[in-house]
């Protein structure tokens, strides 16, 4: 795996931007500094950028869905470049990377996360990843109350907050998430605050540890160990997947409860299998979960203001962008103890 430094001096209405040209290879390269937007959208100066399991699938080339060279870079939070609309120039914003197409029946019923003809920056059209980007003003959210590096976590957060509102918690609700990382933290923490009884489960017991340590989860299992026992043997009345593993989901089916919901989080490319009679005796619901809306963004950054959801501890390290093309391949190896890397310019 190649990684190059290509940063070229910043000169006026130049920027720099972190580009997979093709797997294994991440560069910065200059491009022009956008300097207009169409009518609808707003420019934003970007402050920090998330780095997440997307962007270390487009660096290892297990993205389905991109083509190369990509600019990468979801998880955003910036500040608008003009005043437009109702937008201040120098207004601190969240980004929504989820670019709808408000037509579509999925849109017209107020599902723009999984519009039909979604674009998501980063992945299927160039991300935020630069000095700056142009982004439809729906998609952008006033982050007040927070900071540049907790604006950039909203993103990922939400998602654990869409699959905890899709799953319909409550507080009789013993719930099972599989998969300690970011987005498996994150969806445990929503779940956490819905009252629910919360257990985690990883292959690695660094990450049930850290997520013990670090936000007090202590009802943690290793994956494979036999966990049907004493008050458990009944199973989970709602299991969260966030492992991104096929086999991982198949063996989330047996931990079912009677009468209990299973959400699927991650995606994959396999097809999933189980048994049809195990499924139909326990009444499962099984929810996908895609993306995030408004009101998901908008929890995480109520839960953020009020300190309900501890950011630092999200928070693993801050690099800035320069740094990136020796770090990259480094954090995508080694993840075990990494929750959260931020990005800032």
């Amino acid at each position: 795996m190649t990684l190059e430094n290509t940063k070229s001096p910043a000169v006026a209405q130049s920027m720099v931007c972190g580009t997979v040209v093709e797997p294994g290879v991440f560069t910065l390269e200059t491009r022009d500094l956008p300097d207009h937007a169409p009518e609808g959208w707003a420019l934003i100066d970007i402050q920090a950028v998330g780095i997440c399991g997307t962007d270390y699938h487009i660096l290892e080339g297990k993205h389905p869905f991109l083509n190369y060279p990509r600019v990468i870079g979801h998880e955003l939070s910036g500040r608008i470049a003009e005043s437009t609309g109702s937008w201040t120039a120098g207004q601190l914003v969240v980004v929504n990377p989820y670019l709808s197409c408000n037509a579509c029946r999925a849109c017209t019923r107020g599902k723009p996360n999984c519009c039909s003809n979604i674009e998501v920056l980063g992945v299927h059209r160039d991300g935020g990843l630069c000095s700056r980007i142009a982004v439809p003003q729906q998609n952008l959210y006033p982050a007040t109350g927070l900071t540049e590096l907790q604006a950039a976590m909203v993103e990922f957060l939400a998602i654990g907050a869409h699959a905890v509102r899709r799953a319909n918690l409550t507080a009789e609700d013993r719930v099972l998430v599989t998969g300690a990382g970011p987005i498996g933290i994150g969806t445990a923490l929503f779940a956490r605050l819905s009252g629910a009884e919360v257990h985690l489960m990883d292959m690695s017991r660094a990450r049930l540890d850290q997520a013990t340590a670090k936000f007090g989860f202590e009802n943690t299992h290793l994956a494979g160990t036999d966990i049907l026992s004493g008050p458990l043997q009944d199973g989970f009345d709602v299991i969260f997947d966030a492992t991104g593993n096929a086999a991982a989901i198949e063996a989330g089916f047996p931990l079912l409860a009677h009468g209990s919901r299973y959400v699927l989080v991650s995606v994959v490319k396999e097809t999933i299998s189980f048994s049809d009679p195990e499924f139909h005796k326990r009444e499962t619901q099984i929810i996908g979960s895609r993306n995030a809306t408004r009101e998901d963004f908008e929890t995480v950054m109520s839960a953020i203001r009020e300190d309900r959801i501890d950011t630092g501890a999200l928070c693993t390290l801050t690099l800035q962008l320069e740094e990136l093309p020796n770090k990259f391949s480094e954090l995508a190896k080694d993840r075990e103890g990494l929750i959260k890397a931020i990005v800032t310019l």
